[in-house]
């Protein structure tokens, strides 16, 4: 069984791996983590240097525990921030199977270990056991087991977090949770960057006792533990931390097994009819807000569609909150030193509206099939970019117009309203026009929603991710008038000439907006059935 679904599990990757789009992100990725793995490696091996010849046993084993605590974290995260759970091999497609739960687990388990993140690990963890072996035969013998066992952790400690979230997430209201989790677990990394350089005085230095007694008493460390342990000659720790780690194994794969049991039998969970209700007549309330114009209906449809497609929250979302609560992590550490002087913090919106657009430049590539009702609908390609243009401002410009309203006088910084109120306009209106020009430039197809909401999904590639960045520029080319006037005026001490760049960023951001829909509108009406052969789902 193991050997059958790891070859299925390479075959699956062999054919994934076909055309220069698909394996130049993984040849990149590959690279990178290589990269990664090596510079573990030899930290793991050598340690940290000026380090005392006395100190340089204990201090090397705080410096693993440290490095595989990072890399077992990284593993645990990672599925959840980017949504990048492998799932090359899906089980529920062995659900009429005449395999057993626990069989199949194994099974499962086992091939997770093939592929690049593993054999990345293996690299990176593999200079434990060099470092074993300058310390001799034992220690060697004894990395050569704690290796392998800390592969196993990591893989089977990540498949059991993310199906047990995948479990608890797999109803509307829990996958809105898991949007705002993966949200939460991205602004871990302003918190870590500087958590990360204050990591190696405190082990060199052993200035917390308490912290490097907790990176060692997690499994994470029971490893490098063994390895000192064994260089000291006390084989009852050594042998033990190697046994508990292989029981913590045995016990994940366990769990494992449960959750995928109760994933291949448990449905999703529905809307209630108290809940649909709610929102037919919440929709009824929209609809009589909005002219009843083909433009206006497709403005309801995104406003609904933003709404309750959970694949499009996912991307909306995290631009919204990482926008607000990005800028406010350095102010809080005592870091606020941003734009002009003026601190990250007042230029929030501008953070929010710039993330919002870049991840949301896929429109149709969550529609799929679908875009052929617009192209065959008389007229219906202009009406439909309209409305997405509306759609999407009707969720973003409120957040970033009571931003730019409230952040500078609660921080105090009023000199940056002349900024504010003349870049929001512009780069909103201007944003609202690259959605859709990347929408329809540097489309992808998106897979439907899975049943684990932390299944890797779509990527662009780096053909079209270089589109993406390439497009993403003209917001730059938006800001430059209004940054020109509100430096003029402040050259020549005008604030007359500094708040004249309020209107003029209205006026770039509605002829912006206009602009910009119109090349999507002339993309769409010429090249529709080329864009609709590259979004439908494979």
């Amino acid at each position: 069984m193991v050997g059958v679904l790891i070859r299925m599990r390479l075959r699956l990757l062999r054919h994934s791996l076909r055309g220069a789009t698909r394996a130049g992100p993984f040849v990149v990725g590959a690279l990178f983590g290589v990269g990664g793995g090596l510079f573990t490696a030899f930290a793991l091996a050598v340690g940290l240097p000026g380090v005392p010849a006395e100190d340089q046993l204990t201090i090397g084993t705080d410096v693993a525990a440290a490095l595989l605590g990072v890399w077992t974290l990284g593993w645990v995260a990672g599925p959840v921030v980017v949504a990048g759970s492998d799932e090359t091999l899906q089980p529920e497609h062995f659900r009429l199977l005449p395999v057993g739960p626990r069989r199949l687990a194994s099974g499962l388990l086992v091939s997770a270990a093939v592929g690049v993140p593993p054999l990345v690990s293996l690299v990176a963890f593999s200079g434990l056991a060099v470092r074993g072996a300058t310390l001799g035969v034992g220690p060697f013998l004894v990395a050569l087991v704690g290796v392998p066992l800390q592969l196993a952790l990591v893989v089977a400690l990540s498949r059991v977090v993310v199906g047990a979230l995948g479990a608890v997430l797999r109803s509307r209201r829990g996958r809105d949770l898991g949007v705002l989790l993966a949200t939460g677990a991205a602004l871990m990394i302003a918190p870590a960057q500087y958590a990360f350089s204050a990591l190696a005085p405190i082990l060199v230095e052993r200035r917390s006792p308490g912290f490097v007694t907790v990176l060692r008493a997690l499994p994470s460390g029971w490893a490098p533990v063994a390895v000192e342990a064994a260089a000291r000659s006390n084989w009852l720790l050594a042998v033990g931390a190697l046994v508990g780690l292989a029981l913590l194994v045995a016990l994940l794969a366990w769990a494992w097994s449960v959750l995928l049991v109760r994933r291949m039998t448990t449905p999703p969970s529905a809307s209630t009819p108290t809940r649909a209700g709610r929102a037919g007549r919440a929709g009824r309330s929209l609809s009589a807000l909005v002219p009843a114009t083909p433009v206006g209906a497709v403005a309801v449809k995104e406003v609904r569609t933003w709404w309750r497609d959970t694949r499009r929250r996912s991307v909306l979302i995290p631009g919204l909150v990482l926008g607000l609560v990005l800028p406010v992590l350095p102010a809080v550490l005592g870091d606020d030193r941003g734009l002009g002087g003026f601190g990250m913090l007042a230029y929030g919106p501008l953070l929010v509206i710039l993330l919002s657009c870049m991840n949301s430049g896929n429109l149709y590539g969550f529609d799929g099939t679908a875009l052929w009702h617009t192209l065959v609908q008389p007229d219906g390609v202009r009406a439909d970019v309209r409305g997405r243009q509306l759609g999407w401002l009707a969720y973003v410009a409120p957040v970033a117009v009571v931003a730019s309203l409230a952040l500078p006088a609660l921080t105090g910084r009023t000199d940056a309203y002349p900024w504010l109120l003349s870049l929001v306009p512009a780069l909103l209106g201007g944003a609202s026009g690259v959605v859709m020009v990347l929408s329809v430039f540097a489309a992808y197809p998106v897979p439907t929603q899975r049943s684990n909401p932390f299944a890797a999904g779509g990527m662009p590639g780096c053909s079209k991710g270089l589109l993406q960045i390439v497009i993403s520029l003209l917001l730059l080319v938006v800001a430059l008038p209004e940054i020109a006037l509100v430096l003029a005026g402040t050259l020549v001490d005008s604030a007359v000439l500094g708040w004249a760049a309020v209107p003029v960023g209205v006026g770039v951001g509605l002829l912006t907006g206009w602009g910009f829909g119109r090349v999507a509108i002339r993309r769409l009406e010429e090249r529709g059935p080329e864009l609709l052969a590259t979004v439908r789902s494979r």
